[in-house]
């Protein structure tokens, strides 16, 4: 496996004063076609109970993934779910979407989740909204011999020579993710992906690559378009596979929306302003 670039998550707030762990990529110099990566893992619950109240997006694909804890998601098109451990969302914003992000009453216990945003094409930015999420058709997972496990948040993956295929299969840019763990001692392998972008967070424990190690939680790494996918852990680890094809496109953002140009965002505030993403 070859590592081209490291970055770390820094600490910072979002939504009603939920802290999380963010690494940003609205440069579009590493991340692309992501966006954002933005972890939220803390027992705390202050650091998480004000949620995420109504707020619009424009132009980008939220995802969202849940390992202790949960939301209810609320938008405007009617959708109203509760995503809860192991449980993947997906909304491709499109035109408009308004929507909220509140912690479960019962989510007693902690939270650890991810938002993830990924770039729609310029195309596709004013297209309808869609909503999809995998509440009923549960993310599916394959444990190898060693005892590490893949679970295919979305797209179709081959591992350990089974296919593991989410329902979630429309994300842009041939966006696909998926959750890896691994138990102490053991190695993990995935042979090359066809995405040009394909990028590794580590989310618990450590791991260790043939370049060295160890790589802590809290770590992207960047990996050379062709490489495999090889790393072991001596503490257990859990991480993330993101992958998928840069948009090579300019890139406007300003706050939940993400367009090419600064005419374009002006618009965007207008229609937002006079309700055409419609009422929540």
């Amino acid at each position: 496996m070859k590592v081209i670039k490291q970055l770390n998550s820094h600490a910072t707030q979002d939504g009603d004063g939920v802290n999380i762990s963010r690494i940003p990529g609205f440069d579009g110099k590493h991340l692309d076609p992501f966006l954002m990566i933005d972890e939220l893992k803390s027992d705390d619950h202050s650091d998480f109970m004000g949620g995420f109240p109504a707020h619009p997006h424009r132009g980008i694909e939220t995802f969202t993934y849940i390992i202790k804890g949960g939301f209810e998601h609320q938008d405007q098109m009617g959708n109203k779910k509760a995503i809860r451990a192991g449980d993947v969302q997906w909304m491709s914003t499109g035109f408009g979407v308004i929507h909220s992000e509140m912690p479960l009453a019962d989510a007693i216990e902690g939270m650890h989740g991810f938002q993830i945003w990924l770039n729609m094409p310029s195309t596709e930015k004013l297209r309808p909204p869609k909503y999809q999420d995998t509440t009923e058709h549960p993310a599916p997972e394959h444990k190898n011999s060693q005892g590490a496990v893949l679970k295919a948040l979305a797209g179709s993956w081959q591992f350990d020579q089974q296919e593991q295929v989410s329902s979630l299969q429309e994300l842009a840019a041939n966006g696909m993710l998926a959750d890896v763990t691994v138990p102490a001692g053991a190695e993990f392998t995935h042979p090359p992906l066809s995405q040009t972008k394909v990028m590794i967070y580590i989310h618990s424990g450590s791991i260790n690559t043939d370049q060295g190690g160890p790589v802590m939680a809290g770590s992207l790494l960047i990996l050379e378009p062709g490489s495999d996918i090889k790393f072991n852990s001596q503490t257990g680890a859990g991480v993330l596979i993101l992958a998928g094809n840069p948009l090579n496109e300019p890139i406007a953002h300003m706050g939940p929306f993400v367009m090419n140009t600064q005419a374009q965002l002006r618009e965007t505030i207008s229609d937002y302003q006079s309700g055409k993403f419609g009422t929540f």
